[in-house]
């Protein structure tokens, strides 16, 4: 198996219909793998717009219309597929979900957003998810075969610890579906990318939904792949479009080698401790 792989992120430009939103992420999928990536990866709230007045309208149980066509777009075109996010309803509860599939178009792992965004800037900017939305509980990684992914949503990324919890249980690329907003995103977006991929000597890539000057809640856009070294490999600015970039895993490992931290930390004095759930 190569050490290289081509990772793909879908910017979609996401609408009211999900119907057409659910057509444009199909057909980014086929162009995406016909131009030999290997992953593909869409933007959180993938199918619907993003705000809390729309999340119970949208949401779906899994499996539903959404998943059903990401695991056909999966099986089709013979990748791995990490869905972005839609709302889930389940058991009473909403929730901000990721599902995964493999190139047999099976559902291999599902993550419900753990750090809900709630954030109050005076003057800028107030969202309260937890208004609407219940958190994840979970870690969730998947195995390929050039490496092992771990995946989170959005506003997951402010959280070290959570990174370092993957890079702990071997993952080697952090994808994180994101919609950060004109006043987070600009301050914090890439900021908090390279931190993540510094830290933990791995590549980490944000997919954000394209803006739209005209919803309530305007994305920044930029979806954005950093390497183990920190620098930014592959992004864009906020306009629809996929984002490729290849994943050298040859490279990530000489990194380590250079600097290596994983054998220099002094667990005598502080530990990180991953706890798990069957929540």
């Amino acid at each position: 198996m190569s050490s290289k792989f081509k990772l793909a992120l879908l910017q979609l430009a996401v609408g009211a219909s999900k119907v057409d939103n659910l057509t444009k992420a199909v057909r980014l999928i086929k162009e995406a793998a016909s131009n030999g990536a290997k992953i593909v990866a869409l933007p959180e709230c993938f199918n619907s717009p993003y705000g809390t007045s729309y999340f119970a309208d949208y949401a779906e149980k899994i499996p539903g219309p959404s998943t059903d066509a990401l695991a056909e777009a999966a099986k089709e075109n013979q990748i791995f597929l990490v869905g972005g996010s839609i709302p889930e309803e389940h058991n009473g509860k909403l929730y901000n979900t990721s599902t995964i599939f493999n190139p047999e178009g099976k559902l291999i792992a599902k993550h419900r957003k753990i750090h809900l965004f709630d954030i109050d800037v005076p003057g800028k900017i107030r969202f309260q998810e937890s208004e609407v939305l219940s958190p994840g509980s979970q870690y969730t990684t998947f195995d390929t075969p050039f490496c092992k992914v771990g995946v989170a949503i959005c506003y997951d990324i402010r959280f070290a610890e959570l990174g370092q919890a993957y890079a702990r249980k071997g993952c080697q690329l952090l994808l994180y579906p994101g919609a950060f907003n004109m006043t987070t995103g600009p301050a914090h977006w890439e900021l908090l990318q390279r931190g993540r991929a510094l830290d933990n000597q791995l590549y980490v890539a944000t997919i954000s939904p394209a803006r739209d000057e005209k919803a309530k809640y305007t994305a920044w856009g930029h979806s954005t792949v950093v390497n183990p070294w920190g620098d930014v490999i592959s992004t864009t600015e906020h306009e629809k479009t996929i984002v490729y970039s290849d994943i050298d895993l040859e490279y990530l490992k000489q990194v380590r080698e250079m600097v290596p931290i994983s054998k220099q930390r002094r667990e005598d004095l502080y530990q990180l401790q991953i706890k798990e759930s069957d929540s």
